[in-house]
Parts: C-alpha cells; sequence; structure tokens
C-alpha cells in the first residue's frame, strides 16, 4: 500500500512531469475512480488549467490548478506516472491528463479502493482533510506528544490511524517501532516522555531515509527488508521475528529487541 514515503514520490513525479503545464485534456476511462465530481464536471474544471506546485498531507497528494484542487489518494495499488501520448494504455490506467507536447500524467489503479476527488478552492480541500491528523513528516515534536498521550489504545493502532497521524502505513509503523525497540502492543497514553522523544526520533530517521528511497526500502539492515521471508530473523539481533494481526493488521515484530511490556 502507498504511504506518506511513496506519495511524496508521486509529488515529485507531478512535479516534473506536470508542474507549469497547462492541461489540454482530461481523458477518463473509468469513472468509478472519480468521487463526489463526474467525468464531465472533472473535464470542465480542468481543461484550460495549469498545475502549480502540489502538495501532499499524509496519503492524500494535492494538485493545485490555481482555482479547483484536484486531490488523489492511492489506496492500495494507485500509483502516478508520467508516460508520452503515443504510448499504450494500461488496463489500468484510469485516468489521463494530456499536457501537449510529449507528457501526459496518468493515474493508474488496479484495485480501485480510493481514487481522485475535486474540491473548488481551500475551504473544499480543508473539509475533505478533516479527518486527517498532522502530517507526519511536518509534524513538530510537542504535537506528536500531544496525539499519543490522548490515545488509549495500543501505539501500533494510534501511529497507523490517520485522524492521530496521516502518513503511516503498515510497513512504517512496524519499522518504526522496531527501530525505537517498542513492542506493538504498548498502550500509546503508557508512553513515558523519554518513550515518546525516542519514537519521535526514529519516526522521522525513517521517513527522511524512505522519502530519499522513494518507497519504505527493502533493506537489508531494515525490518522491512526481512518480514516477508520464509523464516523472517531480526537484522539487529538474529532473533526469529514473531507475527500477528492487531487491528485487522499483520504487524511483525522482535521480541528480543521489542519485549512485551515496554
Amino acid at each position: 500500500m502507498p504511504e506518506l514515503p511513496d506519495v511524496e514520490g508521486f509529488r515529485q513525479v507531478l512535479v516534473s512531469c506536470a508542474q507549469g503545464k497547462v492541461i489540454r485534456r482530461v481523458d477518463v476511462r473509468d469513472a468509478g475512480v472519480l468521487h463526489g465530481v463526474s467525468a464531465r464536471r472533472l473535464r470542465e474544471a480542468l481543461e484550460g488549467r495549469r498545475f502549480t506546485e502540489p502538495e501532499r498531507h499524509g496519503k492524500w497528494l494535492l494538485a493545485r490548478t490555481g482555482g479547483p484542487t484536484l486531490l488523489l489518494h492511492f489506496g492500495m495499488t494507485g500509483r502516478l506516472l508520467c508516460a508520452r501520448p503515443g504510448d499504450a494504455v494500461e488496463a489500468h490506467d484510469r485516468v489521463l491528463f494530456g499536457l501537449g507536447g510529449d507528457r501526459q500524467l496518468r493515474y493508474r489503479d488496479q484495485r480501485k479502493l480510493q481514487g481522485l476527488w475535486l474540491a473548488d478552492d481551500d475551504s473544499g480541500v480543508a473539509r475533505l482533510l478533516d479527518r486527517q491528523g498532522p502530517d507526519a513528516l511536518a509534524v513538530g515534536r510537542e504535537d506528536f506528544e500531544a496525539a499519543l498521550s490522548a490515545r488509549r489504545g495500543h501505539i501500533k493502532t494510534a501511529l497507523t490511524d490517520q485522524s492521530v497521524l496521516a502518513g503511516l502505513g503498515n510497513l512504517l509503523a512496524d519499522e518504526i517501532l522496531w527501530r525505537a525497540g517498542l513492542h506493538p502492543r504498548t498502550r500509546a497514553d503508557g508512553l513515558s516522555e523519554t518513550e515518546r522523544r525516542h519514537l519521535y526520533t526514529h519516526m522521522r530517521r525513517t521517513l527522511r531515509s524512505a522519502v530519499t528511497a522513494g518507497c519504505v526500502p527493502p533493506r537489508d539492515a531494515w525490518l522491512t527488508g526481512h518480514r516477508d521471508d520464509p523464516d523472517p530473523m531480526c537484522p539487529r539481533c538474529g532473533t526469529h521475528l514473531r507475527r500477528s494481526r492487531l487491528a485487522g493488521r499483520g504487524t511483525v515484530w522482535c521480541p528480543r529487541c521489542q519485549p512485551e511490556g515496554t
């Protein structure tokens, strides 16, 4: 599933492919990815406008135009890519944005669990993002600590709750908790001030590294690099990793580095 680093990568695709370009044509090949807007309305709102500098909030990408804002959420399988108009259209290319010349921006999504929204102005953007917590890469330490202190559930659940913190998914949460030495079932409101600061530091470091990679990288030194191994071992201590489900999510941790009760 695309998480904050992936969406930041999609933002950079939008910058390099489309920023400053006039939207010549909007070709909706599958209206099933549109939410609250028809294909006709999307074309009328965007054709002739110019993509300006895009923004990202958590897992949301905001494609600004100086007027209406196109909001994209990538769900489980969504992608944004830059193509040429003559390139073959893939079966899962749902919306194509012709930019003139040799550039075409494509929203590709196999499962169509999320998609595209249109906001007429900033108040419309605010309404769509109303239930989102602060962006995980931009949040300050004090706001981060306050958000966790107000939660009574498990820390893994809090980190992946987009209303608490926007942008973290399953892979990032497991990676950050492993680095911080915290068991995923640790109570969020039971963390000490030192533990909260330690967690914040590791979240920032993990996100910066992942954003540079454009994804949550499966590196040998990362938990992510071993979670799908047939017999996964902790890259730090060599202990067999444990698997379980927490709040419906597959969760991986090291029983030695992240002892329960921490």
